[in-house]
C-alpha cells in the first residue's frame, strides 16, 4: 500500500448506505479504505491503533450529547467526517464545534461527497455543497433554532440557568411568568439530555454560549 495514501474508517448501520460510501472512497483519488464498520464498537475492534485519519460516520439518532460525544471521541485518533440527515440536534454548526472536519448530508451526490473526503483527507474542513446554505445560516444565526436545536428564547434562559440565576429572577429579566421558565428548563434539559443545573451550564459553556469567564464574574451567589 502506498504510505502517502490517506487511511479512511467507514461507521455506517447501513448495509446499502455504507457500500455507498465505501465506493466513494475506492473511486477517490489519494485515499485508501481501511476498516467499514457497522457501529462505532466495531470500529473499536477493527482498526488498527493509529491506522484511519479520516474516519467517515453516519450519525445514529439519539440524543444531542450522546450523538456529539461520538464526534468528539472521533476527533481525538482522526478526522471525523459526518453524515446525517440534519433534520434534529445536533446541528451542523455544533458538530463542527465537537471536532467534525467534514459533513455531509445523507442525499449528498457522489461528486460532493468525493470531494468534501478529499478536503478533509488534506487536511482541510469542508461542508458538502447541500448543506452549504444551512451550514452559513447557523454560523450567521440567521435560523429560527441554535446548536442542539434550541429556540432563541432557551438560548436565552439556558445562558441566564448558566450565570447562576433562579427561574424568578430569570422570568423578570425576559418579562415572562416562571412557570413559562420552568417550561424553557423542562425543555432545555430533555433536548440537552441533561438532568440538574450543573449539567446545562456545562453545556452552555461548551455550545459557546457562555464562557468559563463569565460564569466566574457574573454568577449569582
Amino acid at each position: 500500500m502506498d504510505e502517502s495514501l490517506v487511511t479512511v474508517a467507514i461507521v455506517c448501520e447501513h448495509p446499502m448506505a455504507r457500500a455507498g460510501l465505501e465506493q466513494v472512497v475506492r473511486d477517490c483519488p489519494g485515499v485508501t479504505l481501511g476498516v467499514s464498520v457497522a457501529t462505532m464498537e466495531g470500529l473499536d475492534q477493527a482498526q488498527p491503533t493509529g491506522e484511519a485519519q479520516v474516519i467517515v460516520i453516519d450519525l445514529p439518532p439519539g440524543p444531542y450529547r450522546p450523538v456529539l460525544e461520538i464526534v468528539a471521541k472521533l476527533a481525538v485518533i482522526g478526522w471525523p467526517l459526518v453524515s446525517s440527515t440534519w433534520d434534529q440536534p445536533p446541528t451542523a454548526l455544533a458538530a463542527i464545534r465537537a471536532g467534525a472536519r467534514g459533513l455531509i448530508t445523507r442525499h449528498s451526490d457522489q461528486r460532493s461527497v468525493t470531494h468534501t473526503l478529499r478536503t478533509v483527507a488534506e487536511g482541510g474542513v469542508a461542508v458538502a455543497q447541500d448543506l452549504s446554505e444551512r451550514f452559513l445560516a447557523e454560523v450567521s444565526g440567521a435560523t429560527d433554532g441554535d446548536d442542539g436545536g434550541l429556540a432563541p428564547r432557551e438560548v436565552e434562559t439556558l445562558r441566564w440557568i448558566a450565570l447562576g440565576l433562579t427561574h424568578t429572577q430569570i422570568a423578570t429579566r425576559m418579562g415572562l411568568s416562571p412557570a413559562t421558565i420552568d417550561t424553557y428548563a423542562k425543555r432545555l434539559r430533555a433536548k440537552l439530555n441533561v438532568s440538574n443545573k450543573a449539567e446545562l451550564t456545562r453545556v452552555a459553556i461548551e455550545l459557546g454560549h457562555l464562557a468559563p469567564e463569565q460564569r466566574r464574574r457574573y454568577a449569582v451567589r
